[in-house]
């Protein structure tokens, strides 16, 4: 039986979209009679419709789902991909991002084979002091037995007020008995700064995995950490970073640019232009930088990576990135739901839309298979006078491709005898750590290690030869150990361990010269620009 008060929302969720949409999308700004009453016969038309399958479909029909995750969403992409409707957990979870944390045990959930498992529990979280580790089963929360039960569900149980416990039961694989964890939740803060770290006794590496309300105090921090002053290059890994708040983006930006720069502009069509500059500058720490970048790099990640581009401060290495330059207005709706709509575009200093190409191409290309990326629309002039592209992501100045896994790799990463990504534990390193091997950090994967593997691929009847595990050494013992050092350490020693057999950072060690180079250049042909006075320190 439908629920009155959530009807009565439906059809005011569909009246607001509708004078929304109409006031930012429609002909003109000015409303006219004959457009009112478009919309209105539009939601009258869209009411009718609702009611005729609520009565006559032949089954039961769920009206949330039909209207929120159908009739909305779909009127939303005919705008554009990145407009959406989130429901009231889609926005709660929207809203954790964005403050940058919640309160939980601390742990990263997934499926798998029909169960929910524990990908990796942060460090120093209720969950990690516990004892959990990655690949533990959870099959009980607060003695409820998770089968049947979606991860999101479960996830669900396992959040709550801080001070609060959950009783967590956990299967581990080498254990005939379950365990049986009382965990008190707390504030579990999402880091967007994972890891800081001297790559050498010169060169720094921070890896900044998002855009949140933390982002701007956490890179100062990590720069204080190293002492960035003193370095001769600082990395700054933004790989899979799909971006979030802008102010955080100008905040990055204005760590790093001269004070005054640009750093970024938008406008829309109801949206006056408002440029962002650099208010404090990098209080006189010039030193190197390079970015890394990738196909999943976007948003308020390739405002940095403009900003950065187009004033010469740095060299962007890696592949090209996604090419989102469409900024988002979030609002807030009743029922504790919200919407996020397009109302402008973003350029950058040079006045470049990073924004590629989406009227022309299928969602599912456009998300998935990157494409309208094949035709950058512009060509701008750095500081410098040097040529970018625009209206198709970010270009890197050092192409440096991800390596694609060969056949026999993703034969292991199908079968879970290792795992695809950088969170979670595949089949044997759950098997091996089940053995309770005494583990440090000095482990490495040696020929014993290879030995019980070859006797797990064959207990799973992975097949494979000889030659095949000898092409793929040293990727094999490169991911088992960063698997392993996952479980034991923790996920900071994981990307350590991740990070050595690294292509793209390698050449990012690389080019820290010629990022010098570059930005005493762009500073000498400012200079002379403004005659002969230097940029402001």
């Amino acid at each position: 039986m439908n629920n009155p008060r959530r009807g009565l929302f439906t059809i005011t969720v569909i009246l607001l979209l509708s004078a929304m949409l109409g006031g930012i999308y429609g002909p003109s700004v000015k409303a006219t009679s004959s457009s009112t009453d478009d919309y209105q016969t539009a939601v009258k038309s869209f009411v009718r419709v609702l009611d005729v399958v609520q009565t006559n479909y032949a089954t039961p029909v769920d009206t949330d789902k039909a209207v929120y995750g159908g009739a909305i969403p779909g009127m939303l992409r005919l705008l554009d991909p990145h407009s959406n409707f989130f429901d009231a957990r889609q926005f709660a979870l929207l809203q954790e991002d964005q403050h940058g944390k919640y309160y939980g045990v601390g742990m990263v959930v997934a499926p798998r084979e029909n169960h929910t498992v524990v990908m990796v529990p942060y460090v120093g979280s209720p969950a990690y002091n516990a004892g959990i580790r990655p690949g533990d089963m959870i099959v009980k929360v607060n003695d409820k037995s998770t089968e049947g039960l979606t991860t999101t569900e479960v996830a669900d149980m396992l959040k709550g007020p801080k001070g609060t416990t959950v009783k967590i039961t956990l299967t581990r694989e080498g254990y005939a008995d379950p365990f049986v964890f009382t965990v008190t939740r707390d504030e579990i803060p999402r880091h967007s700064v994972d890891i800081s770290f001297l790559l050498r006794p010169d060169i720094g590496y921070i890896r900044l995995s998002s855009f949140n309300e933390t982002t701007d105090h956490e890179i100062a921090a990590a720069l204080r950490q190293l002492n960035a002053g003193e370095l001769s290059g600082i990395i700054l890994d933004m790989r899979g970073n799909p971006g979030g708040l802008l102010g955080e983006a100008v905040a990055v930006s204005d760590m790093f640019l001269d004070k005054g720069q640009l750093i970024v502009s938008h406008h829309g069509r109801t949206s006056p232009e408002r440029r962002y500059y650099a208010v404090r500058g990098n209080q006189g720490v010039n030193v190197p930088l390079v970015i890394l970048i990738n196909g999943n790099s976007a948003s308020a990640t390739e405002i940095v990576s403009g900003a950065i581009q187009d004033h010469d401060r740095g060299i962007i290495v890696g592949d090209q990135s996604f090419g989102k330059g469409l900024v988002q207005t979030v609002t807030r709706l009743s029922e504790n739901t919200g919407l996020a709509l397009t109302t402008a575009r973003y350029y950058t200093p040079s006045g470049r839309l990073i924004q590629r190409d989406y009227k022309s191409i299928s969602l599912y290309d456009y998300l998935y298979n990157r494409k309208g990326l094949e035709h950058p629309t512009e060509i701008r002039l750095t500081d410098s006078g040097r040529q970018v592209t625009g209206g198709g992501g970010i270009t890197p100045d050092v192409v440096v491709a991800t390596p694609k896994f060969t056949k026999f790799q993703e034969t292991l990463l199908r079968a879970d005898v290792l795992f695809p990504y950088e969170l979670g534990v595949g089949g044997f390193t759950r098997f091996y750590l089940g053995s309770k091997p005494e583990i440090t950090k000095k482990f490495e994967v040696d020929q014993q290690v290879m030995a019980e593997f070859r006797k797990f691929l064959n207990k799973r009847d992975v097949h494979f030869t000889e030659q095949e595990l000898a092409d793929n050494l040293p990727w094999i013992q490169r991911k088992l150990k960063q698997e392993i050092f996952l479980s034991t350490f923790g996920l900071q020693e994981s990307y350590k361990v991740g990070l050595e057999g690294d292509v793209q950072v390698q050449k990012a060690m690389d080019s820290i010269p010629q990022a010098r180079a570059l930005y005493e250049n762009a500073r000498k042909v400012i200079a002379q620009r403004n005659g002969g006075s230097s940029p402001q320190p």
